[in-house]
């Protein structure tokens, strides 16, 4: 099935919107956890759908390698082997090889890597990853793409955006030569450099996509060429269509991102800042390392309603954490999570009811304070 999108409210640029799929609703602006092998790190399925995770993301380049797509689809596809009912995307794997950038040859035919894993030789192209993800069965799937690295010089982001177009035009054509479970997006690249944005736009729009995405930010740019970049590539983007700003971020960059136009996001951070202790309040974050909490009776933040916060104290977080215990990461996990998905419910609500741009400033919009310092 085809994702279909609706815009229910708007807000200046930002929007309030609708993305169905074969497996469900999302109410979008929405945040998606990482699924990077098959599970949001320490969390059950039934645990994500209380805390109100509408879609979460899988890693096409991880799952590739482990188990391998037979696998998966011998379950019926990822929502099988994951036991999850909800929506999936699976992004191409371009990231992944960007990453491994020591161990990668990027040629027109694709890319051949060193597994992380084995160093194995492995062989990716743009076909490759469609066969992949359609063996995954998800709802959205992402075209193979070449993330440009930052920084980088004109000549070479035009090198890099031009490939990522030829091999979006081959992921298209592949992916919609079968029976597709779901839709393909595109993802616009180009750096930080504007006109090489809009190119890599009006490349893409000669294909219908039910969505595209923003890619290659993330990367090491500095916070204000990140959304000089949005503010200059997203009112092109097509309205009836949701923008996707891959890898980002932080709470503040969620509210940024919204204030521009963008839908979706996904980010590890909340998972991994919660494996090292860092955990999201309103206004920044709480190092539970920090000797200052070895007696702190009180909740993480006494205002969140998340399990965690109801039940334990920073005292006894912190004393997990100091002994490597398990159930450290998992409740650490359960507030990050419940953190972003509350955020994104308020920033949903406020776009409903036409107080986002107040909503905004206070939490670090235009004019607000600055969110995300580490205390």
């Amino acid at each position: 099935m085809q994702p279909r999108f609706e815009v229910l409210a708007s807000h200046g640029a930002a929007r309030r919107g609708r993305l169905t799929t074969a497996h469900g609703v999302i109410e979008t602006p929405a945040f998606m956890p990482v699924g990077t092998y098959g599970t949001v790190k320490a969390m059950t399925p039934e645990e994500l759908e209380a805390l109100g995770a509408q879609i979460v993301l899988g890693n096409t380049f991880h799952l590739m390698l482990r188990p391998g797509p037979d696998i998966i689809a011998a379950h019926g596809g990822l929502h099988g082997f994951m036991h999850w009912r909800r929506p999936i995307l699976t992004d191409s794997g371009g990231f992944q090889v960007f990453s491994l950038e020591s161990l990668r040859k990027i040629t027109e035919e694709g890319v051949r890597f060193r597994s992380p894993i084995d160093g194995a030789e492995v062989w990716l192209a743009p076909e490759d990853s469609m066969d992949v993800q359609l063996a995954l069965r998800s709802d959205i799937a992402m075209a193979l793409d070449d993330c440009t690295p930052y920084p980088a010089t004109e000549v070479e982001a035009r090198e890099s955006m031009e490939r990522s177009m030829r091999w979006a035009a081959r992921s298209h054509a592949h992916y919609y030569a079968h029976e597709p479970p779901g839709g393909l997006f595109g993802i616009v690249q180009g750096g930080t450099h504007g006109a090489l944005r809009l190119a890599s736009l009006e490349s893409l729009l000669r294909l219908d996509w039910p969505g595209l995405a923003v890619g290659g930010l993330a990367v090491g740019e500095p916070e204000e060429e990140r959304l000089r970049v949005l503010e200059e590539l997203v009112p092109h983007m097509p309205a009836d269509r949701p923008r996707y700003l891959m890898g980002v971020g932080l709470p503040r960059d969620l509210i940024q991102g919204v204030l521009r136009g963008i839908d979706l996001f996904d980010c590890v951070i909340p998972t991994r800042h919660a494996r090292n202790g860092h955990l999201f309040v309103r206004g920044g974050v709480i190092n539970i390392r920090n000797g200052a909490y070895a007696r702190d009776l009180e909740p993480i933040d006494p205002s969140c309603a998340c399990y965690t916060c109801r039940h334990y104290t920073r005292a006894y977080l912190r004393h997990l954490d100091r002994c490597h215990e398990i159930l450290g990461s998992r409740l650490a996990t359960i507030h990050n999570l419940h953190f972003y998905l509350n955020l994104m419910r308020a920033v949903r609500a406020s776009l409903a009811d036409g107080t986002f741009e107040a909503f905004a400033a206070a939490f670090g919009g235009p004019g607000g304070a600055a969110a995300d310092p580490v205390a």
